[in-house]
């Protein structure tokens, strides 16, 4: 059965490039296998369905026939190596001799030793594959603050349960100075050779030594604190620079500030989304500040100076210009919030209700008829 892409995504089949990215970026985010609740089978499936829609020529190919014709399609094989041949959802990238070539691992996943045999095809052609380091996860917080802090940018201290690197061994997961042993398995190489034979003809294939991870050696001394990871339960304590005029959901990256790596690998990086709080007087619409204020008719039709609150705590005196309407929001220059990056500021809106007297003079109200009122 074809799989219906979209459907994965949650998009509808008119989405444009940009829905298909923020809905991809999403739920690639929420399923991911190194945060808590990930889910791998339902990450791959996601990033499936990216690799398609996100490409002008898949897509169209997939609207059309339900499939691609590289091999990326959710429909039922046909012939021994399904639709497109043997090397039918193949993506090569990569360069031999100035030629750009190469293929993409993710289409390989699902194929078990296939895998494998392109390995060997590539290190045939004097190319080795890139060796696979336990980099710590990326982390993602959420820190609440006031508009007031939004405004004029604050300093936050976050303390955070992660992985943090063992202290016992410096992260490393053993003890150097016991010094280490020659692995045997790959007799010092770091790596061993496998031959395989498959339907394309017999392989000779190099690998990481599992035994000692590609290093050739092995510690004589394991740290018993981490079991030999270098990295351990623990809590992490950072300080992060909230600048003014933040807005509400944006993110703040701190690198290196995440999980710790496995055996000294570089950390991840430390995601801080930004929440604002609603404001009890003020209104926030991007830079700019909206507050609503009673207006006393008489005042208005006296041109009496009204007293508006800022947010950063003074108060103005403005004057309603002739002939405004009051339905409409007074406009007061530069009293919004600062802009990122900028010196300069959005605007204050003041937004009328008007309170009419409860009795009017008889000779008020008459000056009032005279007057057009």
């Amino acid at each position: 059965m074809t799989k219906d892409y979209y459907k994965i995504l949650g998009v509808e089949k008119s989405a444009n490039e940009e829905d298909i990215k923020k809905a991809y970026r999403k739920l690639a985010h929420q399923h991911h296998p190194d945060k808590a609740g990930g889910n791998e089978q339902k990450f791959k499936e996601i990033n499936e369905a990216y690799q398609v829609l996100s490409n002008k020529q898949k897509r169209q190919q997939y609207d059309r026939f339900g499939r691609t014709f590289d091999g990326s399609t959710g429909s039922p094989h046909s012939g021994p190596f399904g639709q497109g041949g043997p090397f039918g959802g193949f993506d090569f990238r990569g360069f031999q001799d100035g030629v750009e070539f190469g293929f993409d691992p993710s289409n390989l996943e699902d194929l078990g030793g296939v895998s494998d045999i392109f390995d060997a095809f590539f290190e045939g052609l004097g190319m080795k594959r890139r060796k696979t380091y336990h980099r710590g996860a990326d982390m993602e917080l959420t820190k609440e603050i006031t508009l007031e802090e939004a405004f004029r940018g604050t300093a936050e201290k976050l303390n955070f349960e992660t992985l943090t690197a063992c202290k016992h061994c410096g992260g490393q997961g053993h003890f150097s100075k016991e010094g280490f042993t020659k692995c045997s398995a790959c007799d010092g190489r770091g790596e061993v050779r496998e031959n395989r034979q498959t339907f394309f003809g017999q392989f000779s294939q190099v690998r990481p030594c599992s035994k000692c991870q590609g290093q050739g050696q092995i510690p004589n001394k394991i740290c018993h604190q981490c079991s030999g990871s270098g990295r351990i339960k623990g809590s992490q304590l950072v300080e992060i620079s909230i600048a003014p005029g933040i807005m509400d959901g944006q993110l703040i990256k701190i690198a290196g500030a995440g999980q710790a790596g496995e055996r000294g690998a570089g950390a991840g990086d430390l995601y801080v989304r930004i929440k604002v709080k609603p404001h009890h007087t003020f209104q926030r619409i991007h830079d700019d500040l909206i507050i609503k204020k009673n207006l006393n008719m008489l005042d208005a039709l006296l041109e009496k100076k009204i007293e508006v609150p800022t947010l950063a705590g003074g108060k103005i005196n403005v004057e309603i210009p002739e002939d405004f309407d009051l339905r409409e929001r007074l406009r007061i220059l530069g009293e919004g919030m600062p802009r990122l990056g900028s010196h300069s500021r959005g605007d204050l809106y003041v937004e009328f209700q008007i309170k009419t007297p409860k009795k009017l003079n008889p000779k008020l109200k008459k000056l009032l008829e005279d007057e057009g009122f």
